[in-house]
C-alpha cells in the first residue's frame, strides 16, 4: 500500500524522485524517503506528507545520477521517521524500498538477529536490505543477493534495491505488488504506477510475479526468478502526463468529477470490444461479481441488470469473502472481477481460485496489470489514471462496462441508445454544482446520514454512503429503502440528514412512501430525481433534478454525480483534503 519509485539519469536524481514520488502520494502519505549514489549512498527521509517532509529536511539536496524513493503507507510499524524507507542495512551500503507485506518478517529478523544483524525500526521491510548483505558478504553480487532474498521472504512485495559497492544498477523486483518499467532515452525508471514516470516516458514494461529487472545506465534487462533473460515487449500508453494532474481544479477528486462525461464516451467506445469478449464466452448459466469497496457496487448493479434483462441468476460476493464461495464454482459460472488497479490484493487471490473452476473475466482500467494476465478475458474501462483516493471516474466507467457487457449479451440496442444519452445529463448535474455547493454548506455539520434507494437506486446509495464516510469522515449508512422499517428507522430524528434516491419508474412511489417515513421522524430530506417530479420536489427539502428521460435501469450513472459532489464539497466545507481521506489508499495491495 505504498509507492515506490527508482531511476537512472543524466542528471541529479533526487529531484526527479521527488517528483515522481508525488505522482504515487496517491498510495500513501504516512512518510516519504529517498537514497541516492554518487561517491557513497546518501539517505534523506521523515515522517509526514511529501511537502511537509521537503520543507522541514529538502530531500532533493544530495547528490548522485540514480537512486530510489518511497512514499509510505504504513501496515508494520508507526508512521515514524524512524519506520520511513529507504531501509539499510548494518553497514549502510545496501538501500531498499518495498511496497507490500513481508509475512515471515519475524522468523527472518529473529534468526538475523543470532547472526549479528543491528535493526532500527518496527517494519517488516528493514529484513531485505539484511539478507540482501548477507547474501553479497557471501561473495554474490546484488543481483544475486536480491535473487536469493526473495527465495527466504514470502508475501508480497515489490522491492527496489541499489548497493554503494555497485553503484551503476538498480535492482527490481516483483511478487503480488505492482511494478512497472519506464524506458526513455538514456534514461530508465522502476515505479509502482505508470503516472510516476509519464514526464519522462510513456514506454513502459509491465513485470509479472517474480520477475527481476537490472536497471543501468546502458539499458534495462529483465530476468526470470532463476536468472534467464527474458524478451518483454515494450508498451506505448497514451496517457499524457498532464492526465495525472489537477488540470487547474483544487483537488484531484473534482477534476475526476467533471471528467466523467468524457470518460462515459471514451468508455463507450470500447463496446466493438466488448462484442468480441462476449463471442469467447462458453455458455454459462450463472454470473458471480466479485469486488471490493466501489467496484462492489458497480456489481450490484450488474446484478440487478444481469437478473432483469438476461434472467440470469447473479451473485455478488465481496473479494476477501470469496473463498468461502470456491465450492460452489463450476465450469456454468462466469466470475466477473471489478477492479480499478488491477492490482487488488483480495481479488487477485480470488480470481487465482476462481481460474480453477470457472470461466473469468475482469473489468480493469489499468492495461498489463496482473490482473489483466490473470483472467481469461479482459475489458478496459477506460478511465485514465485516477489520483483521488476516493473512486469517481472509475466507477462510472465501470459501469458503463457492465451495461455494455449486457448490452452485447442481449442486443439490446434501445438500451444502448439510451446509454449514449448519459454524458449530457452528467454534464447538467455537474452544472449544477452551485446548487449543490449550497447543499453542503446547509449540512456540512452533520454527524450522521442515511442514503436511500430501491432496485437500481440501492447501489447507488450505498455507493453515496462510501464517499460520505471516505473524505467526510461522516458516519454515513445506505440502505434499500424497504429496510427502513426492520431496524434502521429507530436512528432517524431531526438531526439525520436522508439523501433519497428517486428516478421515475417501479420503484418511485414506494420510494416516496419511504421519504414520508423518515419525514415523520423529523429527517430534512435531500432527494434525487427527475426535474418534472412535482410531487418528489414538494416532499423534499432539498431537491436536485435530472431530465426524465433518464430512466431507472440507466439512473446509476449519472445519478451518483451529485451525491460524489455532494461529498466533495461537504469534505472542502469541513475542511478536509478529499484526495488523501486518513487511513485510506488508492490501491489495497495487501490482505
Amino acid at each position: 500500500m505504498c509507492g515506490i519509485v527508482a531511476c537512472i539519469i543524466k542528471d541529479e536524481a533526487s529531484t526527479v524522485l521527488l517528483e515522481c514520488v508525488r505522482r504515487l502520494e496517491y498510495r500513501g502519505y504516512d512518510s516519504v524517503g529517498i537514497a541516492t549514489l554518487s561517491e557513497d549512498l546518501y539517505i534523506k527521509k521523515g515522517e509526514g506528507k511529501i511537502d511537509e517532509v521537503q520543507e522541514k529536511i529538502v530531500l532533493t539536496d544530495i547528490p548522485g545520477n540514480m537512486g530510489i524513493a518511497q512514499v509510505r503507507w504504513a501496515t508494520h510499524g508507526l508512521p515514524t521517521g524512524k519506520n520511513a524507507h529507504p531501509h539499510t542495512d548494518c553497514q549502510k551500503r545496501i538501500a531498499v524500498v518495498h511496497n507490500g507485506i513481508i509475512e515471515n518478517y519475524k522468523e527472518i529478523k529473529n534468526s538475523l538477529i543470532d547472526e549479528g544483524h543491528i535493526f532500527v525500526s518496527d517494519t517488516d521491510t528493514e529484513v531485505i536490505p539484511h539478507l540482501i548483505e548477507k547474501y553479497m558478504d557471501m561473495g554474490n553480487g546484488l543481483e544475486v543477493a536480491t535473487r536469493m532474498t526473495t527465495k527466504d521472504i514470502k508475501g508480497s512485495y515489490a522491492i527496489a534495491a541499489i548497493s554503494a559497492d555497485e553503484p551503476d544498477k538498480i535492482i527490481g523486483v516483483r511478487k503480488e505488488s505492482p511494478l512497472i518499467v519506464g524506458v526513455g532515452e538514456k534514461e530508465f525508471f522502476i515505479a509502482s504506477d505508470v503516472p510516476a514516470v509519464l514526464d519522462h516516458t510513456n514506454k513502459i514494461i509491465y513485470l509479472n510475479d517474480n520477475e527481476m529487472v537490472i536497471l543501468t545506465a546502458d539499458g534495462v534487462i529483465v530476468k526470470d526468478d532463476e536468472g534467464k533473460v527474458l524478451e518483454k515487449e515494450i508498451e506505448t500508453i497514451e496517457w499524457t502526463s498532464d492526465m495525472a494532474k489537477k488540470g487547474g481544479y483544487k483537488h484531484f477528486m473534482l477534476k475526476e468529477i467533471h471528467e466523467q462525461p468524457e470518460v462515459v464516451k471514451n468508455t463507450l467506445m470500447e463496446y466493438s470490444e466488448i462484442e468480441k469478449v462476449v463471442q469467447n464466452f462458453s455458455d454459462f448459466k450463472r454470473v458471480c461479481f466479485v469486488a471490493c469497496g466501489t467496484s462492489y457496487h458497480a456489481s450490484l448493479v450488474g446484478k440487478y441488470l444481469f437478473e432483469t434483462l438476461l434472467g440470469i441468476p447473479t451473485d455478488v460476493i465481496l473479494s476477501s469473502e470469496f473463498i468461502f464461495s470456491e465450492p460452489s464454482l463450476d465450469s456454468d459460472t462466469l466470475v466477473i472481477f471489478i477492479s480499478q488497479s488491477g492490482e487488488t490484493a483480495d481479488t487477485l487471490k480470488a480470481l487465482k481460485v476462481a481460474n480453477k473452476k470457472s470461466e473469468t473475466l475482469v473489468i480493469v482500467n489499468v492495461l498489463g496489470s496482473t490482473a489483466t494476465r490473470e483472467a481469461n478475458h479482459v475489458i478496459y474501462s477506460r478511465a485514465g489514471p485516477e489520483i483521488g483516493v476516493a473512486a469517481t471516474k472509475t466507477y462510472v466507467s465501470q459501469l458503463v462496462c457492465i451495461y455494455l457487457l449486457v448490452i452485447a449479451l442481449s442486443d439490446d440496442k434501445k438500451l444502448l441508445e439510451e446509454i449514449k444519452k448519459v454524458p449530457d445529463r452528467m454534464k447538467s448535474a455537474i452544472e449544477d454544482e452551485e446548487h449543490i455547493i449550497e447543499i453542503a454548506k446547509k449540512y456540512k455539520d452533520a454527524t450522521d446520514f442515511f442514503f436511500i434507494g430501491r432496485g437500481f437506486s440501492y447501489p447507488t446509495a450505498l455507493e453515496g454512503s462510501l464517499k460520505l464516510k471516505e473524505i467526510t469522515y461522516i458516519h454515513g449508512e445506505g440502505y434499500a429503502a424497504g429496510e427502513l422499517k426492520h431496524g434502521p428507522l429507530a436512528l432517524i430524528d431531526d438531526d439525520v440528514p436522508v439523501l433519497a434516491v428517486v428516478p421515475p419508474g417501479q420503484s418511485h412511489d414506494k420510494t416516496l412512501g419511504n421519504i414520508e417515513e423518515v419525514k415523520a421522524r423529523g429527517a430534512s430530506v435531500i432527494a434525487v430525481g427527475s426535474s418534472e417530479d412535482t410531487v418528489l420536489r414538494s416532499e423534499a427539502h432539498d431537491f436536485i433534478g435530472f431530465e426524465a428521460d433518464i430512466t431507472e435501469m440507466i439512473s446509476p450513472i449519472p445519478y451518483v454525480v451529485p451525491l460524489q459532489l455532494l461529498s466533495y464539497h461537504i469534505s472542502v466545507e469541513r475542511g478536509i483534503d478529499p484526495d488523501k481521506p486518513k487511513n485510506l489508499a488508492k490501491c489495497v495491495t495487501v490482505e
